[in-house]
């Protein structure tokens, strides 16, 4: 299967900047993933589409200021680098710029010395392996010297750092946000409660994968980086008990979707708690075997989320979807707009 066929013109105005002052006031398009039938409705009508017995499943997983402006020891140049994955103790898998100045034995400092990284080690995708050295509570260094990591193509600066986090985040570990869940606020939440709706929570720890482009002709040739997931007791109960009495169980984000069918797929389509690292890849012809539904935002061309999402609800369909969402203006990527497949 060839990458180009999930390509599509997209208008550079159409990239959302900035996040709007109120989250829920997004635009969603529906989008039935048997008839290809397309709603055009603002984000706080999904209450509409979701029913007494459904179950959301959220990713609570917090996005790390991971992003750290600093200087190479002993020559002064100016270096950035990007948290991506804890390893053990205080060595991190991360992206150094500029990459070709920093080799084993390289130090970096942050803050005028209140922040060290030796390098450790030098990996296959260009990442270096940093080994951090500090005063006090890592987190609470990070927070006082890093900022949003803000993905490439968002030029604008982010004024308030918590707009980048959805309201339910709390287990800190991303280097990304699970951006289908930023247009959630407390009351609509609770609003679907009330509903008769259950919500779960799920981690899964965004990572190398979302800044990595695919660079194969055939979709079967790309490698997923590994992301680290957990889902607890209580969720996999509530999950099961969902399947059992036929409610849908609906995913926010692409994020939860690659956790739920990671455990799915391994246990015969249940749920069980369980932590561990997924690398699974989701393209059309895949076998859905946790969700029946999604919230996502719109993606990237011919990246492996819109490949997921056409998995879901067809190529053909998603295609005309995204046609349909640029002839009317919807806002694209992070602190874009969203769609419901269901």
């Amino acid at each position: 299967m060839k990458v180009d066929l999930f390509d599509f013109h997209l208008p550079e105005e159409l990239i959302a900047q900035t996040p709007l002052p109120n989250r829920e006031a997004s635009r969603l398009m529906v989008l039935d993933k048997r008839t290809g039938e397309i709603t055009h409705e603002t984000f706080r009508a999904i209450l509409s589409y979701l029913r007494e017995g459904d179950c959301l499943v959220l990713n609570d997983t917090r996005v790390l200021p991971a992003r750290l402006y600093g200087e190479k020891e002993g020559t002064g140049a100016k270096m950035e680098v990007l948290l991506l994955k804890q390893l053990d103790g205080d060595r991190w898998e991360t992206l150094v710029k500029p990459a070709k100045r920093v080799k084993e034995g390289t130090v970096i400092t942050f803050g005028d010395g209140r922040l060290k990284a030796v390098c450790e080690g030098v990996l296959e995708h260009g990442g270096r392996v940093l080994n951090f050295q500090y005063n006090g509570i890592f987190y609470e260094v990070l927070e006082a010297l890093g900022e949003m990591p803000l993905p490439p193509y968002i030029k604008a600066q982010l004024d308030d750092r918590e707009r980048y986090q959805t309201v339910y985040a709390r287990e800190r570990g991303s280097a990304a946000a699970p951006t289908a869940g930023l247009h959630f606020t407390e009351q609509l939440l609770d609003d679907i409660r009330k509903k008769g709706v259950d919500i779960a929570f799920i981690t899964l720890h965004v990572g190398l994968g979302t800044f990595r482009p695919v660079n194969v002709e055939n979709v079967e040739e790309h490698d997923m980086h590994a992301e680290f997931y957990q889902m607890t007791e209580e969720t996999a109960r509530l999950l099961n008990e969902v399947k059992q009495r036929g409610g849908r169980i609906i995913a926010v984000g692409t994020t939860s979707t690659r956790t739920l069918e990671t455990i799915a797929s391994r246990h015969d389509g249940t749920f069980v708690a369980e932590s561990g690292w997924t690398d699974i890849f989701i393209y059309p012809g895949y076998e859905f075997r946790a969700i029946d539904g999604m919230v996502t935002n719109f993606h990237l061309p011919k990246s492996t989320l819109i490949m997921l999402v056409s998995a879901l609800a067809g190529r053909e369909n998603v295609l005309h979807a995204y046609e349909e969402a640029v002839k009317e203006r919807y806002r694209f990527f992070s602190f874009g707009d969203a769609m419901l497949i269901i």
